[in-house]
């Protein structure tokens, strides 16, 4: 069962409805163009024949979600879940209930077909597509948009501090990150010792290397310095993100958030991802306290939108950041 309720809406409703919840599978391997993840076609004779969706099911009465989605892949793609990390929530309206959509990576797994490949048992086909790819098959069901948009988000996401190290060794930093992998980059310097053409040639710089090798830039909270050097999108710090009445005219927005006020009005903005922190303590904000990995995954349960963790992090904090429900991690200095 996947997230099928977008070419389904029905109008709201006096009162509310039990909400049916749902575990579901982004399941992941490596392929020969890099990560992957799968889609499974739902057979004749089921609502939506023919449609590719994420596998998984109905949480079943005294099940979590996590016991959910082991159970609904051993029944679905007769596989044994061995690694699986909670990620976004997403919440629909069918014309018979409301649906709330737990969903999951799945990155290990016992059993499958003889060939290592995974066949499906529910399903009468499956397809594995590339991170960040359109997806290989359709027709996908049109509420998967959002799912596939935030599956092509990387998991670090750094933010340059030129004013501190210089445009220099900024730039030779972020050559060396990129070389490494490194794909999706905030420009931040404001009121760091680059006035605005500095600024300027610095995010056209960045915006030059990341793009070469297909990553996104993100420039922080200007939009026109964001038009102007062709970035992909701006991230709105907290105060930006508390005083917008309408989402910026940018085809990626993020925003930085600290507690569930500002989670939920980046929600409503419409932004793709947020951050959260600071997660540990920082240089940055040293009168600051963090909020643990423990309070981030409550904050971001139940969040629709990928949530990275910041302050304090680095790429090695990468599990801890999975296992809260994050996204992955964005960092000032760890990149």
């Amino acid at each position: 069962m996947s997230d099928n309720a977008a070419t389904t809406a029905c109008a709201d409703t006096a009162a509310p409805r039990p909400v049916t919840h749902v575990a579901a599978a982004v399941l992941l391997r490596q392929g020969p163009a890099g990560t992957e993840f799968l889609l499974a076609r739902r057979p004749e004779g089921k609502v939506y024949a023919g449609w590719w969706e994420f596998p998984g099911g109905k949480v079943e009465r005294g099940e979590t979600d996590a016991q959910c989605l082991v159970r609904e892949l051993q029944e679905e793609m007769a596989i044994t879940v061995t690694a699986a990390t909670p990620w976004i929530t997403r919440r629909f309206e069918y014309p018979h209930a409301s649906v709330r959509l737990k969903f999951f990576k799945v990155t290990a797994w016992e059993g499958g077909a003889a060939d290592g490949d995974i066949h499906a048992v529910e399903h009468d086909a499956v397809a594995w597509t590339p991170l960040g790819a359109p997806a290989a098959v359709a027709p996908v069901l049109p509420a998967n948009g959002p799912i596939l948009e935030a599956l092509g988000l990387p998991e670090v996401y750094a933010v340059t501090d030129a004013g501190a190290h210089g445009v220099a060794a900024e730039l030779a930093r972020l050559d060396a990150a990129l070389a490494g992998g490194l794909r999706l980059v905030q420009v931040r310097e404001k009121g760091d010792g680059l006035d605005g053409a500095a600024r300027r040639d610095f995010a056209a710089a960045v915006v030059a290397r990341v793009h070469a090798v297909g990553g996104r830039v993100l420039v922080n909270d200007d939009v026109e310095l964001a038009r102007a050097v062709g970035a992909d999108g701006v991230h709105l710090s907290s105060s930006a993100l508390r005083a917008a009445a309408v989402r910026p005219d940018m085809p990626l927005v993020a925003a930085s958030c600290h507690d569930a006020a500002e989670l939920d009005a980046a929600i409503a903005l419409g932004c793709q991802f947020a951050v959260l922190g600071p997660v540990a303590p920082t240089a940055s904000h040293p009168g600051t306290a963090p909020l643990g990995w423990g309070r981030f995954a409550e904050l971001v349960e139940e969040s629709p939108i990928p949530v990275y963790g910041l302050g304090g992090l680095s790429a090695a904090d990468l599990p801890a950041a999975r296992a809260a429900n994050a996204h992955g991690v964005a960092a000032l200095r760890g990149w």
